[in-house]
């Protein structure tokens, strides 16, 4: 098992990378207040994963409470209904609640812990490649709106995270592809040593050969930890594990959600990131073709929805949350893989450029 530490004083928390972590009522019991115990998952994850949790929690009072499939559902009205059952099930301020899912079951448990009688524990068990590098990782916690997403929600960090990559061998090979759109992203935003290792082993990634999700999972996780470390509520340097979503976030919200999933939004969006750094003199064309093709080989799409103009990317992008009132604020590169910025003021005809690119982004 690999440990990754993430420094947030009394916030403090690891998170643990290893096989068969699901099983090992050692660890997870540590993390457990008292002796209720709450489960948020789905019923697909459920149906692989929850027997051997319950196992492991069976000295426990635990409850368990399945949410609808997908990201059209990390709505108020969840989070309502899983309020409501933590209160028809007599739970305190002493639970604990336990995330067993991908990042839409750990964005809404985390919200629900954040919130719940003004804030219980709770330990996050990603199953997903992407919810492992990313949305577990941090304590960012949200449900969408109509308008935007992740507008609605608080910071609040786990007391721990338990990554078992046992669970990566029954993950559809389309939301594996979504995940490899993450660990793209760090090595692109933080560490091209990193970024070349993934390119060098992205087909033993897709193949689920342990040996390198386990270095990729990990590299990942340091590189997030750093970040979170030294900026957890995203004043400064955590906007760069930004590098993707201004763009990502409008295709998810432009087409609806759940039509794309996240990480393939985030990989046409870092397509067009580096599209726009490139207009900008911020990074080679050949930089911004290692990009592209990379995650055209992670198995991601590589270009915007084409019903979805440049008008409606703008009109979305100004109500990311992520926008200042200087307009819409993006990560760009900031001279080559491994470095980037934060950019405010993006000339508009280079940013319309971008837009009206379609397929032949970074050419």
């Amino acid at each position: 098992m690999n440990t990754v530490h993430l420094e947030l004083g009394d916030q403090s928390y690891d998170i643990c990378i290893g096989q068969g972590l699901i099983g090992r009522t050692d660890l997870l019991t540590e993390q457990i207040v008292a002796g209720q115990v709450f489960v948020i998952s789905n019923e697909t994850v459920a149906s692989l994963h929850l027997d051997t949790l319950l196992e492991s929690l069976a000295d426990y009072q635990v409850d368990v409470h399945l949410i609808p499939e997908g990201e059209q559902f990390k709505t108020l009205d969840t989070i309502e209904n899983v309020v409501g059952s933590l209160l028809s099930r007599g739970h305190n301020r002493t639970t604990t609640i336990f995330a067993l899912g991908g990042g839409v079951v750990g964005d809404t448990a985390g919200f629900v812990a954040a919130s719940y009688q003004r804030g219980v524990a709770f330990v996050q068990v990603p199953t997903t490649l992407l919810s492992q590098v990313d949305s577990s990782v941090g304590g960012k916690t949200a449900v969408n709106h109509p308008l935007g997403k992740n507008m609605i929600g608080a910071f609040y960090q786990p007391k721990a995270v338990y990554i078992d990559t046992e669970t990566l061998k029954t993950l559809p090979p389309r939301e594996l592809s979504a995940g490899l759109a993450e660990v793209i992203k760090h090595g692109v935003l933080a560490d091209s040593e990193y970024f070349e290792f993934i390119e060098a082993n992205i087909d033993r990634l897709r193949q689920l050969d342990d040996e390198s999700l386990q270095k990729a999972i990990l590299g990942s996780c340091e590189i997030k930890a750093a970040v979170v470390s030294a900026d957890e509520k995203e004043r400064g340097q955590r906007a760069l594990l930004n590098f993707g979503h201004t763009f990502g976030h409008a295709i998810e919200t432009g087409v609806g959600y759940g039509s794309w999933l996240h990480g393939e939004a985030i990989g046409a969006g870092m397509v067009m990131a580096a599209d726009l750094s490139m207009r900008l003199g911020r990074c080679s064309a050949a930089e911004g073709q290692r990009i592209k093709q990379l995650i055209a080989h992670a198995g991601l799409p590589v270009s915007p929805p084409e019903d979805l103009d440049a008008g409606a990317f703008i009109g979305h992008m100004s109500k990311d949350k992520k926008a200042t009132d200087t307009g819409i604020r993006f990560v760009l590169m900031a001279g080559s893989i491994g470095r980037t910025e934060v950019v405010d003021n993006v000339p508009v005809e280079a940013l319309l450029e971008t837009l009206n690119a379609g397929s032949a982004l970074c050419q």
